[in-house]
């Protein structure tokens, strides 16, 4: 099982701010910040646009675990119909490339596979992208010459405290972080991490109307400033959420776990149901942030690819945008050592991925399950690896904190082929904590291969 993610740390930004002067935000802010209890006053046209919101505050505090009865055939209707659109989405997608093709624009060359149409509706030509994350800043970036096609941002948390908090006015965070992104020549993606507000496997929340409402109110104002961004973006829903669901549904069944969703003016003909969070934060992006591109991360965590497959698609999963793959998010040698540190602690090896093929820990097994996943999940199959660590490959176990070897960066640069081949749109890597390794504390070895993949023309995207 996964360890609790990491909340960044936003010490770079008060030197950024200095020469920042951030434009007017939503009206729906003045909402987010009542319900959190930051402004006195909560009257006004923001309470007014959005009293459908403010009429999910009833009396009851939570939803039955068991959602509302008599909802199974609404929320089967409301997929079928979010997988139409979907579907259509996804020719769009296509019909996209081969305009781009005609007109000669970037990408203009080569078969438009699935994560080739994404390329184009992202700007970029087609050739599998390679991101950083979480730890590596875009100074360091700067000073190694490294010009990443995607930066990950963490919006964690919510409430007093969480990713509204980073930056002011409140929400001003994504704002900036984009801005600082397309400096750099990158998209922006964003990683969406509120549901583990009330700790690390705890899902409960979804069944509170308190939580619930100012889990909605935040979604909504991510989606609303993505939109003010009026440029394509990559957003990352809810990391190990899924997983944690499918573990504390009755009898591994989401459809038997109740959650708080019609009370959102997005979503009223959703039902009460677990089933229904990603349709409905779906929607929030489709209405407020249509140049936003969606994806869901499945919990793999040993099991079939077919059976969390199939869970995923009773979630919503097939409506996304690409799915995110992920190998581990903590260097191999972190857990090696003989007192790992608290975020490796408790984990079960063998750590050392086999980069020759075979075994659970192989490149090569991942592929193939996530390949199989993307397939048999019926959406797009478009793949993007995120938070893939950074460490640098020894023969000896272990390693000291912030240089823990590994071999996912080695391996994936130098076989990025083999992962174009299963409809891979791009790599994003960073340490899933701060004791793991980064572009600071790598010896270089991200920018020697990053430029060396740079310099052979890239792979084309399929």
């Amino acid at each position: 099982m996964p360890s609790p993610r990491p909340v960044p740390p936003p010490s770079w930004l008060p030197t950024l701010l200095s020469s920042w002067h951030p434009t007017p935000l939503p009206t729906s802010l003045a909402l987010l910040l009542c319900l959190m209890g930051t402004l006195t006053a909560c009257d006004g046209p923001a309470k007014a646009g959005h009293a459908g919101v403010a009429a999910a505050n009833t009396a009851d505090s939570t939803v039955s675990p068991r959602g509302t009865a008599g909802t199974a055939g609404t929320a089967a209707a409301a997929g079928a119909g979010a997988n139409a659109a979907a579907a259509a989405g996804e020719a769009a997608a296509a019909g996209t490339a081969a305009a781009a093709a005609t007109a000669g624009a970037p990408g203009a060359t080569g078969a438009a596979g699935p994560a080739a149409a994404i390329a184009v509706k992202l700007g970029r030509d087609r050739h599998l992208l390679v991101g950083l994350g979480t730890y590596s800043t875009v100074e360091t970036m700067r000073q190694q010459g490294i010009r990443p096609d995607i930066i990950d941002t963490y919006l964690t948390g919510v409430g007093k405290g969480s990713w509204i908090d980073y930056v002011q006015p409140a929400g001003a965070y994504i704002t900036k972080t984009a801005q600082e992104a397309r400096d750099i020549g990158a998209i922006p993606l964003y990683t969406l991490y509120g549901m583990a507000q009330n700790g690390d496997g705890n899902v409960t929340g979804i069944l509170s109307r308190t939580f619930m409402r100012a889990y909605w109110a935040q979604a909504r104002l991510m989606f609303q400033l993505l939109g003010q961004l009026d440029a394509p973006v990559l957003v990352n829903l809810e990391p190990d959420f899924w997983g944690y669901v499918y573990n504390y549904a009755p009898a591994h069944d989401p459809a038997q776990l109740g959650a708080v969703v019609s009370s959102e003016p997005e979503c009223r003909t959703l039902p009460d149901l677990a089933p229904s969070v990603a349709p409905c934060l779906l929607a929030m992006a489709r209405q407020y942030a249509p140049k936003a591109l969606v994806g869901m991360p499945p919990a793999l965590w040993g099991r079939p690819p077919g059976s969390v497959a199939a869970y995923m698609r009773a979630m919503g999963a097939a409506q996304a945008d690409f799915v995110v793959a992920q190998t581990s998010d903590r260097d191999a040698g972190c857990a090696e050592v003989a007192a790992p540190p608290p975020e490796c602690a408790g984990r079960t090896g063998p750590f050392y991925w086999n980069d020759l093929g075979g075994g659970a820990l192989s490149f090569r097994q991942s592929q193939q399950d996530y390949a199989e996943y993307a397939r048999l999940l019926g959406g797009n199959p478009t793949l993007l690896w995120w938070q893939t660590p950074l460490g640098v490959p020894s023969t000896t176990p272990g390693g000291t904190l912030q240089h823990f070897r590994d071999n996912h960066v080695d391996y994936m640069l130098q076989h990025t082929a083999e992962y174009a081949a299963i409809h891979t749109l791009g790599m994003v890597f960073s340490g899933g904590a701060a004791a793991q390794t980064s572009i600071s504390t790598d010896g270089g070895q991200f920018a020697r291969l990053w430029k060396a993949y740079q310099a052979g023309g890239g792979t084309p995207l399929q």
